[in-house]
């Protein structure tokens, strides 16, 4: 029996938490018992950014393929086709195309059977709207990838979810006074 496939985690935004996460995420990966995963990031950033909390982690370079190997003694970096410049705390639309590369790989990554599933890192939708995002946020960018590499038409929903309970929001980060909103309520 082979191991399970590995998630894809995608880098989020390169400014914000998403790489402190990712770090500490693998540094947990044994007392967490955490599956296998890669990230879709950029490894030098990742180095600076343990450098900077004073983490020690080995880094290196994999593919689906061979992250869950890699998983035990280093953290599996996919390498992104687009470069980061980022600065923590200082976000940036330049670093919208990695951010985007970096969601819609992962995506990719399950669509093509080499990932069992993607967890994102959050991203600055203002950096991103900046740069000329046309999604409401993840879960909607998400739908249509869900679109492109599966077909059919996806009405996507972000599922908070534990063992005791899950839950879908009504609203996708709209006021409920929002007359838009209330509309569409109404619609369904």
């Amino acid at each position: 029996m082979s191991a399970p496939l590995p998630l894809a985690i995608t880098m989020g935004d390169p400014a914000g938490i998403g790489p402190e996460l990712l770090l500490k995420a693998w540094r947990a990966r044994q007392t967490q018992h955490l599956p296998a995963f890669f990230a879709f990031a950029d490894q030098a950033l990742l180095m600076r950014r343990a450098q900077a909390l004073g983490l020690e982690i080995a880094f290196e370079t994999a593919t689906p393929e061979t992250a869950s190997a890699i998983f035990a003694r280093a953290l599996p970096v996919a390498p992104l086709t687009h470069e980061t410049n980022a600065v923590a705390g200082q976000p940036d639309p330049a670093n919208a195309p990695a951010i985007i590369d970096s969601i819609e790989r992962a995506v990719a990554c399950v669509a093509q059977g080499s990932a069992r599933g993607v967890v994102t890192n959050p991203i600055a939708k203002s950096v991103l709207y900046a740069a000329g995002f046309a999604h409401p946020g993840h879960t909607e960018f998400l739908g249509e990838l869900a679109t492109r590499h599966y077909g059919g038409n996806y009405r996507a929903v972000m599922m908070l979810w534990a063992e005791e309970l899950a839950v879908v929001p009504i609203t996708i980060h709209i006021p409920l006074r929002s007359e838009e909103h209330t509309s569409e309520l109404q619609s369904h």
